[in-house]
């Protein structure tokens, strides 16, 4: 359900700003709708799984916090997120 450290260092990778970048927040977006990506599977088996339902919800309202403050600070770098991760189809 979590993402492994492979993982997170291929997301790292590919979306950060400079060499030492590990929190930004185009860094913290994607690694936040993989953790989303990988419950999805679990929630299609568990439905009465709510304990972890509000971690989700949790996760998503996160998210939904960083992109709104990453379109209000670079709108250009915001739709290339939303693009590259799959986002608002």
């Amino acid at each position: 359900m979590s993402i492994t450290k492979e993982e997170k260092k291929q997301l790292t990778e590919e979306f950060r700003l400079h060499d030492k970048d590990t929190g930004s927040v185009e860094v913290q977006i994607a690694t936040i709708t993989r953790r989303i990506q990988n419950l999805q599977p679990h929630f299609a088996e568990h439905k009465k799984d709510h304990h972890s339902k509000h971690g989700l919800i949790k996760l998503v309202k996160k998210r939904q916090k960083l992109l709104k403050y990453l379109s209000n600070t670079n709108y250009d770098k915001y739709t290339e997120m939303v693009a590259k991760l799959g986002l608002r189809k």
